[in-house]
């Protein structure tokens, strides 16, 4: 009984708070003891392993208001005769109480294998009473108490099992096309994860098994701002500027999408701000459907010309017909 006394923890010292601490100072101190004795961060270190068993353990009692309730309640008892773990207890009486005109048998601490079944017998959890004699097949009487009690198992986790969340910032290039990623977390742990493609900030992707003691692990995405591509939807927009001759003559450009460099016809005329659509060349979404991209053209003009450039462009203006602000006059 000794041994199994030694066993009976003091909670609330295992997790470093006081008997009145709140549950945010219980949780705050759990987090910081078990990222600082987890198994991961701490390989092959006994003492570190049975202290984080403990800090579990604890966690799994202080944080449940039922279970806190009822290990207050009998916690009291640790400090009477017959629960000092310093010396090997008898087994004393706790007193009898009266149920249906009848008493109950005293309660010997030494009967039982642990705290929690000692404490079912004194509130009376999974316990049949039956106050009639029987006896055995020598003809002794048996103990009623003995043979009517229901046995009360608990299953203590060896650690607790907690989600816990990260944040995972990526380039939109890489969002778009997914793939292997590593990441380290708070922990220390580092991790090589499969991401999927077609991933937006906001996005939450779960990891099963890969937080605290068999919990998920929550990945939180954000995509960088891309300098070429603007993100809506399934639709990716961009702007592609051309020189004056390709916007008058039309042909063929090059433009750019997040699979590479691809040829886009310019019809002859286009105009500075006009958009053409690129269908299939955008995000994806549901399934394998895809958005389009949507290309806004820029006419832009050269700062510095060639003598010749020059005076083509002379000549041009002599001949041209085409008058802008005639609409003005």
């Amino acid at each position: 009984m000794q041994q199994n006394l030694r066993n009976f923890r003091d909670y609330y010292e295992i997790l470093g708070v006081s008997k009145n601490a709140s549950n945010e100072d219980i949780k705050k101190n759990f987090r910081r003891l078990a990222r600082q004795y987890h198994p991961d961060l701490n390989p092959g270190n006994k003492e570190a392993e049975e202290k984080f068993k403990a800090i579990g353990e604890a966690y799994e009692v202080l944080s449940d208001s039922n279970k806190r309730s009822q290990y207050d309640q009998m916690g009291s008892f640790w400090k009477q005769k017959g629960f000092n773990t310093q010396k090997s207890p008898r087994s004393k009486p706790w007193g009898n109480r009266a149920n249906n005109h009848s008493t109950t048998p005293d309660v010997d601490p030494s009967e039982f294998s642990d705290f929690e079944s000692f404490i079912n017998q004194v509130i009376g959890v999974g316990t049949k009473k039956d106050t009639r004699t029987s006896t055995n097949t020598n003809g002794a009487a048996k103990d009623p108490f003995r043979s009517s009690r229901t046995k009360v198992q608990y299953t203590v986790p060896r650690s607790s099992r907690r989600d816990i969340e990260a944040r995972l910032t990526l380039p939109l290039e890489k969002a778009y096309q997914g793939g292997l990623e590593r990441i380290r977390l708070e922990d220390g742990r580092s991790l090589e994860v499969n991401m999927p493609p077609g991933m937006v900030t906001g996005q939450t992707i779960r990891l099963r098994d890969q937080g605290i003691g068999g919990g998920d692990l929550y990945l939180r995405i954000t995509v960088n701002p891309h300098p070429v591509f603007r993100v809506e939807g399934t639709d990716v927009y961009c702007q592609i500027p051309i020189t004056p001759s390709e916007a008058v003559l039309g042909g063929q450009v090059e433009a750019p999408t997040l699979d590479g460099l691809v040829k886009m016809n310019i019809p002859p005329g286009v105009r500075s701000g006009q958009r053409l659509r690129l269908s299939g060349k955008g995000y994806p979404g549901d399934g394998d459907r895809r958005g389009d991209q949507l290309v806004e053209i820029q006419i832009v003009t050269p700062k510095s010309i060639s003598a010749e450039e020059k005076e083509l462009y002379e000549k041009l203006r002599q001949i041209e017909t085409f008058k802008p602000r005639a609409d003005l006059l």
